[in-house]
């Protein structure tokens, strides 16, 4: 096999973006549906961010933007406390998070029938897909983190592989629910038995 010069691989580095899933208030301490240690996740991510930059990566963050109204919410019949309403408080990305300036937002779960757990469900501010956006910048690989593990990173994550992306999951920028013990163990070993590259910052920014 030929071995790569450095020169290819800086151009395979090019070909990457990182995803970051719902680091939302409502999913933070404090929140209406908070994640243990969810806020955790905002200084590894933030290293992320700055290597991104560094690399010229795209940086792209998800959001759950959900009516008032909508089966995905208790009170519409589904299994979640109402959260991550569109345009409240609860929904912003947590303020120490360094991505407004230059990240691409996707919004998800905006129909009033619709749980889009996954950052692949939903649409930039211009109506693309996240799959269609990334397609469309020639990328091949993706690192993801955020929240939580056992659902929307883990929904992501399977979908992104499912699309034919080198998956990178950044294992200690996730933090799970675990609404049964343990669920987050679970979903990081599901991801790994499809695919996924277990990782963490960490380890990215040492290679």
């Amino acid at each position: 096999m030929k071995k790569k010069t450095k020169k290819e691989k800086r151009v395979d580095l090019a070909k990457s973006a990182l995803i970051i899933v719902d680091v939302q208030n409502d999913f933070c301490p404090g929140g209406a549906l908070p994640v243990p240690d969810g806020d955790k996740v905002v200084e590894p991510l933030n290293k992320m961010i700055a290597h991104a930059r560094k690399m010229g990566w795209p940086i792209i963050a998800s959001r759950d933007w959900h009516p008032k109204q909508t089966t995905h919410f208790v009170t519409g019949g589904g299994i979640w406390p109402v959260h991550c309403v569109a345009g409240t408080k609860g929904a912003e990305f947590h303020s120490e998070l360094d991505i407004i300036a230059d990240g691409v937002i996707i919004s998800k779960g905006m129909g009033s029938a619709e749980n889009a757990y996954s950052a692949f469900e939903g649409k930039t501010a211009v109506n693309l897909s996240l799959g269609y956006f990334l397609t469309k910048m020639e990328l091949d690989k993706v690192f993801i983190g955020g929240l939580a593990t056992d659902y929307c990173v883990k929904a992501t994550v399977l979908d992104a592989l499912k699309l034919g992306f080198k998956v990178y999951l950044l294992k200690d920028a996730c933090r799970a629910v675990n609404i049964k013990p343990n669920d987050g163990k679970k979903a990081i070993a599901e991801m790994k038995k499809i695919g996924a590259i277990i990782t963490t910052v960490k380890e990215v920014l040492g290679r």
